[in-house]
C-alpha cells in the first residue's frame, strides 16, 4: 500500500472539495483531494454559479479569468404560471459589479478551480482515486484508505475532510447520525434543443398537473420535469409519446423540440434530497457540502451552499492546521456558522415543494388572471425582485475570504508525495 501525508485530506472533488483544496494550498498547506473518476464530466450537475460565488472569484483574483470561459449570464429569470408570465427574480437589483447569474457547466467549471489550484505548491489532485474508509487511532480520525488505478492508497492528515456527496462513502463509517426532510418528488431531467420560437429566458412552467424547468445553456435547454417520487417507472410504462405531451402540456413552445427525445436513456432521474447530520464533524473529521446537507434542486443553490461550505471551512482551518492540530472545537464552530443558513434555505426550499414544484402540480393563479390580481402581482413585483435576488443570489450569510486566504502564502508543507 503507497502511503502520504499531508496536511489536509479532501475526499470528493465536486465545488465543496476542489474549493476547499485551492483556498487551503493557497494558504502555503498541502493537501490531497481524492475524486474517483477519471475527469469531471457529469451530466446534469448543477450549474448555476451564483453571484455569491462570483464575489468570491472576485476576491481570489480570478474574476476576469472565469468570465473569459464559456459561459452564458442570467439577469433575470421568469416563471409561467398556468399562462401568466411573472418576473420574481431580477439579480440586476444587487450591487454591482455581481448582479447576475452565470450558466457554466459544473465539469468546465471544476475543470478552471482544479487548473487555478496547480498553481500551487500544495495542491494535489488525485483523480481515479476513491476514498473507502477512514483511518482511527487513538480514538480520532487520522486518515483515509483510498483505491487508485494502481492499487491501494493511505492518506494520513491532521485532518480528513468529507466532501464525497450525499452517498458519501466516509459518512457511511461514521455513527453521525442523518435528518432526512422529506420531499415528495423527483426531477427528470433531459436536454433539448431550442425550438426556432425562443420566449425570454425562463426558469419555469408551472400548471395544474406538473413544472416543467427550462435552463438555458445557450445552444439548447438542459430541463427538467417534477414528478412524484417513485413514480418514474409508472411514467415509462406508459411510454415516450405519454412523457412527450406531459411536458408539452405544461410547456407548450417545447413541442416542436419533443421529438428529440427517442429512448428513455436520454432521460435521468435525479432522486429528490433534503437532509442533513445533526453533527457534521467527529475528532479529525469534518464533512461539508452535501456529504452534511442535501439541498434541493430548488432555487439551484446546491453548488454555491457547498462553495460557501468550503470557504467558512478554509477560514477556520489554516490557522490550526499550520499548528499541525486541529481540535474538534474549530471543527464545532464551522458547523455553528455555516448550519443557520443551511436549515433556512432547506425550509425555503420545503416551502417551495408544498406550494409549486409539488406532485400534481403547483399553479396558483387562473387562467387568465383578472385584472386586480394582475394589478396586485405587477405592484408587489419590485419587492419580490429584491427579496429574490438577495435570498437566490447571496444567499442568507455569503462569506468571504479571510485575512490568511486574501493573499496567496509561500508553501507550508511540503507533501510528502
Amino acid at each position: 500500500m503507497r502511503s502520504i501525508s499531508v496536511d489536509c485530506c479532501i475526499a470528493g472533488g465536486g465545488p465543496a472539495g476542489v474549493m476547499l483544496g485551492v483556498l487551503l494550498a493557497r494558504a502555503g498547506l498541502s493537501v490531497a483531494v481524492l475524486e474517483k473518476h477519471g475527469d469531471f464530466f457529469r451530466d446534469f450537475r448543477g450549474d448555476t454559479i451564483h453571484p455569491s460565488t462570483i464575489t468570491l472569484l472576485g476576491e481570489l483574483g480570478l474574476r476576469q479569468e472565469f468570465l473569459r470561459q464559456p459561459h452564458d449570464t442570467i439577469t433575470t429569470l421568469d416563471a409561467v404560471v398556468n399562462g401568466n408570465r411573472l418576473h420574481p427574480v431580477d439579480f440586476g437589483r444587487l450591487p454591482a459589479p455581481d448582479d447576475f447569474l452565470v450558466l457554466m457547466p459544473q465539469w468546465d467549471f471544476l475543470t478552471f478551480l482544479a487548473a487555478h489550484g496547480r498553481s500551487y505548491p500544495g495542491f494535489n489532485l488525485h483523480m481515479q482515486t476513491e476514498a473507502t474508509g477512514l483511518i482511527r487511532e487513538g480514538g480520532r480520525v487520522v486518515g483515509v484508505r483510498a483505491t487508485e488505478p494502481d492499487g491501494e492508497l493511505e492518506v494520513r492528515a491532521p485532518l480528513t475532510v468529507a466532501a464525497d456527496g450525499r452517498a458519501s462513502a466516509l459518512r457511511a463509517d461514521t455513527e453521525l447520525v442523518v435528518d432526512d426532510l422529506g420531499v415528495p418528488v423527483d426531477v427528470l431531467w433531459f436536454s433539448l434543443p431550442k425550438p426556432k420560437e425562443i420566449p425570454p429566458s425562463t426558469l419555469a412552467y408551472l400548471d395544474e398537473t406538473s413544472m416543467v424547468l427550462t435552463i438555458d445553456r445557450g445552444t439548447n435547454y438542459q430541463a427538467g420535469m417534477v414528478i412524484r417520487k417513485g413514480s418514474f417507472d409508472v411514467m415509462k410504462q406508459n411510454g415516450l409519446d405519454g412523457f412527450r405531451r406531459a411536458v408539452a402540456a405544461t410547456a407548450p413552445f417545447l413541442a416542436p423540440v419533443l421529438g428529440s427525445i427517442t429512448d428513455w436513456q436520454q432521460v435521468k432521474l435525479l432522486t429528490v434530497q433534503i437532509d442533513r447530520l445533526q453533527r457534521w464533524h467527529e475528532p479529525g473529521l469534518l464533512l461539508i457540502g452535501d456529504a452534511a446537507h442535501a439541498m434541493s434542486p430548488a432555487f439551484g443553490v446546491g453548488v454555491n451552499y457547498a462553495i460557501q461550505d468550503a470557504v467558512a471551512a478554509a477560514n477556520a482551518l489554516v490557522a490550526p492546521l499550520r499548528s499541525g492540530a486541529v481540535d474538534e472545537s474549530v471543527l464545532a464552530g464551522i458547523q455553528a456558522r455555516r448550519m443557520p443558513p443551511v436549515v433556512r434555505m432547506q425550509k425555503l426550499q420545503k416551502r417551495a415543494h408544498e406550494l409549486f414544484a409539488k406532485p400534481g402540480g403547483g399553479a396558483v393563479l387562473p387562467n387568465p388572471a383578472p385584472a386586480p390580481l394582475r394589478w396586485l402581482i405587477a405592484a408587489a413585483t419590485p419587492f419580490v425582485q429584491r427579496y429574490a435576488a438577495r435570498v437566490i443570489g447571496r444567499g442568507f450569510r455569503p462569506e468571504h475570504l479571510g485575512p490568511a486566504l486574501r493573499e496567496p502564502q509561500a508553501e507550508w508543507r511540503r507533501s510528502a508525495d
